[in-house]
């Protein structure tokens, strides 16, 4: 088994990745986990789901629930397929399409949504919001100005409670020649919400 562990946090380079597609770093994916605050039974949607990374920690640590992982591209799609199959992972259902078109009769309707990307993000969270069950929970990850705004913005205008946001500052200790030095992980925002 590849990450025989109870515990998430797979080391990035497990994962099967193809160039310029995204992956979670390892540090921001295990934040990412505890802000979604799953439970053993529930519907959890993944829009942009990259490489598959939170889905897989997802199927691992929580076997029973049913895990969406939305992706536009049918090559990194599939790659979301063989990460799944690497890691054995079995409750993962991959859609191929633009969001939020390709959700419209997905069902059963989530209690915890995962916003990783797609565009344009403000429509995306307000459609995937709807579909939200009530007392659900939202997160979702800017990596620049102009998303972060309009999360900030939708989260107001959706009227979500308890809101957070953070900005994780995370080093790795990296070996560059002869020396050992500590390099900056790509810095990025979290928010989470919860619909009441």
């Amino acid at each position: 088994m590849l990450w025989p562990y109870r515990t998430p946090g797979i080391p990035d380079d497990l994962f099967e990745q193809l160039p310029g597609i995204p992956l979670s770093k390892r540090e921001v994916r295990l934040l990412m986990l505890s802000y979604l605050r799953l439970e053993t039974h529930s519907v959890v949607w993944d829009i942009g789901a990259g490489t598959g990374t939170i889905p897989i920690e997802i199927g691992l640590l929580c076997p029973k629930n049913n895990i969406v992982a939305v992706e536009r591209d049918s090559d990194v799609a599939n790659l979301i397929r063989r990460n799944c199959d690497r890691f054995g992972v079995k409750n993962v259902q991959v859609i191929e399409g633009n969001a939020p078109d390709c959700l419209e009769n997905v069902q059963p309707r989530p209690q915890r949504v995962c916003l990783e990307g797609g565009r344009p993000i403000k429509t995306i969270l307000e459609f995937v919001w709807d579909c939200l069950e009530p007392e659900g929970r939202l997160i979702a990850t800017a990596s620049n100005l102009e998303t972060l705004y309009a999360l900030s913005e939708g989260f107001a205008e959706l009227q979500a409670r308890n809101i957070e946001v953070v900005q994780p500052v995370i080093n790795r200790l990296e070996t560059r020649g002869n020396h050992q030095t500590f390099a900056s992980v790509h810095p990025i925002f979290i928010l989470s919400g919860e619909k009441l």
